[in-house]
């Protein structure tokens, strides 16, 4: 996943240490002037995610609204890692067809031996070095909507526009603490304190969300922006994984009417249910947090009809895409597998 502080252990690890999410190790960024060495090139590099991972697959929603399929490739790792963490065997021969590795780690190697840290997704490689550019989980997507520009597709959406990114910013932070980093908290808990403090500051959160999403479609504006990607792939998994799995089960995201209505409004627009395989998503949480689910039981619920169920969100008005327009329709070889969606 994004930024975990691994510490060794391997997979039964998982909920029997203190969580601790640390900060990407590789930090460079892509930019349109080339500052750090990596310039946008189209073609030049690869994404490597999870479709299971809620960090990853802000990419993946960004990258397809934005229109960035030809300019960035990519790849999609097993959701079921082993103590070698991430690997292709979804690929032929179990081997990435461009990079032509068989695990992400052979890519942080060809970068930096010795790195501290676990090798987490999203990650973006240089495909004619094969070494690792960033996996910077914060800031590859806020660089994806403003210095990919030249690359957008005609009508990509402004996902962080200048004039209000200060209460982008803001917003984000909170969800970060409490809600995309605080199911985690709660969720690999070692003591009952621990997992109290964090469970009930995510409750509270999300109760906050709820008043401020009850009068208005999104969360910044009229139009959709980078947090509403990043609560998105936290809420799309609540019922699912971090409602059992986790522990956090005051309520489920399907008993709220408000946060219900808008995490299905946002799974119903292009660009954001079209990227959710939630056969990745269960059997990752499940079968890889051996020290939370010993029998790596994967639970066949909870039932996935009420995702395209009606949202009447529209009745608050708004315009998802701004000036711009959806993204055209997934390409073939993207499409989540059938048994991934609802």
């Amino acid at each position: 996943m994004g930024g975990r502080d691994d510490g060794g252990g391997g997979n039964s690890a998982y909920g029997r240490k203190t969580f601790k999410r640390s900060k990407a190790h590789f930090a460079d960024r892509i930019t349109a002037d080339g500052r750090d060495g990596w310039p946008v090139e189209a073609g030049r590099y690869r994404l490597v995610v999870s479709r299971a991972c809620p960090w990853a697959s802000r990419a993946l929603v960004s990258r397809r609204l934005l229109g960035l399929e030809d300019a960035l490739s990519l790849a999609v790792a097993d959701p079921v890692q082993d103590d070698r963490s991430w690997r292709f065997t979804l690929d032929p021969d179990g081997r990435d067809p461009v990079l032509g590795i068989r695990y992400l780690s052979e890519a942080y190697d060809r970068r930096e031996k010795g790195y501290p840290g676990g090798v987490s997704v999203p990650a973006v490689v240089d495909v004619p070095s094969g070494k690792l550019v960033t996996n910077d989980y914060q800031r590859i997507t806020l660089d994806l909507a403003t210095e990919w520009t030249a690359l957008h597709r005609e009508g990509a959406p402004d996902l962080y526009p200048a004039g209000r990114r200060d209460e982008i910013d803001a917003v984000m932070d909170d969800i970060f603490q409490d809600v995309n980093n605080g199911v985690y908290r709660a969720g690999f808990a070692t003591g009952q304190e621990e997992y109290e403090t964090a469970c009930t500051a995510l409750f509270r959160r999300l109760e906050l969300l709820e008043k401020r999403l009850e009068r208005q479609r999104y969360l910044v504006g009229d139009t959709l922006t980078e947090a509403d990607i990043r609560l998105f792939t936290t809420l799309v998994r609540f019922d699912a994984v971090y409602h059992g799995h986790f522990k956090c089960n005051r309520w489920k995201l399907a008993e709220s009417r408000v946060l219900w209505a808008y995490v299905r409004d946002l799974y119903q627009t292009p660009g954001f249910g079209d990227t959710v395989d939630f056969d990745h998503i269960k059997r990752h949480y499940y079968q890889v947090h051996t020290g939370i689910n010993p029998s790596g039981i994967v639970p066949l619920g909870p039932d996935l009809a009420g995702w395209t169920t009606p949202h009447h969100r529209a009745e608050l008005g708004g315009r998802p895409f701004g000036d711009g327009t959806p993204p055209g329709p997934v390409r073939a070889a993207e499409e989540v597998p059938a048994r991934g969606r609802p």
